[in-house]
């Protein structure tokens, strides 16, 4: 299901074996193929409603993907989140935007064959004289039944605090340094009422600060591997904030490093940091 290559192959599918990855112009070729859809993902609407990619929908994470204690949204709001999106099984859906991850996580969290991620940044996309609207995409609505969830991908809260000191599983801190120290509940700085700022004890911590390149573009495998330098062999969750971060960290590990076992925490610490009687550890990272 994966490779060691920086371009891993999907299912199914138009161009199939172009990779997970796509280049601008092969998605500029494809914009307009019922066959392919694409989605922005970002944490509010103001990006997109300035300019985005012609024929792109929206997934606001805090409206669309996760309900009110930022939990993923439960299975009927994501199938139609799906339907109107215009999103079929069959479709090749590329994603794009603040966190393309998130969305690529989604799909296959829910065993969508081809889904993909556009390998550059929107400005550079911009600055490219691509296809570029103002205008929200309204595509017709398709029919989409959820399969049951994929577990090997995903990890709840629970998951998470059985594997605390677990020798055998790594529990991947990609947020800040602020943040893992205690120092701030939310990326922007700010504290959360009746949350506790901190980390998962146990969890090793590495921010994932260094992925791109000046394109917005994944930096090569050999430099992605530097980044994460202590993550074992054994099974590896990632968690941050909202499951951005962590997703990201994920696809890159297992789409683009080949790596096996590993899952994201996607309540992270905006669920965590939230519940009661959830043990949080302020200060130093651990020794190794």
């Amino acid at each position: 299901m994966k490779t060691t290559t920086q371009k891993a192959t999907s299912t199914t599918g138009p161009g199939t074996g172009d990779g997970v990855l796509v280049e601008p112009a092969w998605l500029e070729a494809r914009l307009g193929d019922p066959a392919v859809r694409v989605v922005e993902v970002d944490v509010s609407r103001a990006a997109y409603e300035q300019g985005h990619i012609d024929g792109a929908v929206l997934w606001n994470v805090y409206a669309d993907l996760k309900d009110a204690d930022y939990r993923l949204a439960d299975a009927a709001a994501v199938a139609q989140l799906f339907s109107r999106s215009g999103i079929s099984p069959g479709s090749t859906v590329v994603f794009c935007g603040y966190a393309p991850a998130l969305g690529f996580w989604l799909m296959k969290l829910y065993g969508h064959a081809d889904a993909r991620i556009l390998d550059c940044s929107r400005d550079t996309w911009q600055a490219g004289g691509r296809p570029w609207s103002s205008t929200p995409a309204q595509p017709a609505a398709a029919d989409y039944v959820l399969p049951g969830q994929d577990e090997r991908v995903r990890a709840d809260h629970a998951a998470v605090r059985a594997a605390t000191g677990d020798p055998d599983t790594t529990i991947l801190d990609v947020r800040t340094r602020e943040e893992y120290l205690g120092e701030r509940f939310w990326p922007s700085g700010a504290m959360e009422p009746g949350g506790r700022a901190g980390h998962v004890p146990s969890a090793a911590h590495q921010p994932v600060d260094d992925l791109y390149d000046d394109r917005g573009a994944f930096r090569p495998a050999a430099d992605l591997r530097q980044v994460f330098p202590r993550t074992g062999d054994g099974e590896v969750i990632t968690y941050c904030t909202i499951g951005g971060r962590a997703s990201t960290a994920w696809f890159v590990l297992t789409y683009l490093l080949g790596r096996d076992h590993v899952r994201v925490y996607d309540g992270s610490w905006a669920e965590w940091g939230r519940m009661t009687g959830t043990p949080v550890e302020q200060g130093h990272q651990p020794s190794s």
